[in-house]
């Protein structure tokens, strides 16, 4: 008999992820229970590189939370659409995966993969798990929460504004969240490194969701040609595929 994907919580994921949130504060309670979740699947337990992911992932999302009850965004309705849209194809990946799908896509796939062990670690597992939803999942995010709000992804509009205030998140949350996937020679190293790895992560991050919203942009001019919008989306998997092995690679552990 096949062993379960998820173990002994393989009945508990399935469940969870039959949930659909519609709003920021479901995404943050569904990201809360998969990490309970996740830290009891064998054999890494709460190293498994998803869990690794999932938690970088939750805080972001919690902070993002916070700013929306702080009344701190310009659109907060395209925001919170946006957390909305994002997460969902996030668990679906997850969901597909549960149940054996091909439609999970191959960026995911090269990340849920590896959680059985034993090579992956904590940064790399993290970054690879950004990878595939920044690079892959951000634009098909952002051009859904722009169809169902009837707007344009316009550089300078209030929208673009919220769009880039997420990278002060990033920005403020990266350099603790790195630090705890750091073991304790490695803690000493990033000290004599001062604040050079965190400026350079959050510069890699404002990078990336930049490319993302351009992205975004080039497949809201297509998104009515099914035809070229498949192609554009197993074009963006098969870039963030590639960049995701090779964060999981031996080389990527030069990253922690």
């Amino acid at each position: 008999m096949t062993q379960p994907i998820w173990g002994p919580v393989q009945q508990e994921m399935s469940d969870l992820l039959q949930r659909h949130p519609d709003d920021v504060p479901g995404v943050v309670d569904l990201l809360a229970r998969l990490q309970v979740a996740l830290c009891r699947v064998p054999p890494l337990l709460d190293s498994n590189p998803l869990a690794d992911f999932n938690k970088l992932y939750l805080t972001i999302t919690e902070n993002v939370l916070e700013r929306l009850y702080a009344g701190k965004f310009k659109d907060p309705a395209f925001l919170a659409r946006l957390d909305v849209e994002f997460a969902a194809r996030y668990f679906d990946a997850l969901r597909y995966w549960t149940e054996g799908s091909p439609a999970c896509p191959g960026v995911w796939a090269g990340l849920f993969c590896r959680i059985p062990g034993p090579d992956a670690r904590a940064l790399p597992s993290a970054v690879a798990g950004v990878n595939a939803h920044i690079n892959f999942d951000l634009p098909f995010a952002l051009v859904t929460t722009f169809d169902h709000l009837g707007s344009d992804p316009v550089d300078g509009s209030d929208q673009h504004h919220d769009y880039l205030q997420v990278n002060d998140i990033f920005a403020e949350e990266i350099p603790g969240l790195r630090r705890g996937y750091l073991d304790r020679w490695q803690l000493l190293i990033d000290t004599m490194n001062g604040d050079l790895d965190d400026w350079w992560q959050g510069e890699m991050v404002e990078y990336t969701r930049n490319v993302a919203w351009r992205n975004a942009q080039k497949l809201w001019a297509i998104r009515h040609d099914l035809g070229a919008l498949d192609k554009e989306r197993r074009r963006l998997d098969g870039t963030a595929t590639g960049l995701g092995k090779l964060l999981l690679s031996p080389f990527g552990s030069f990253l922690q």
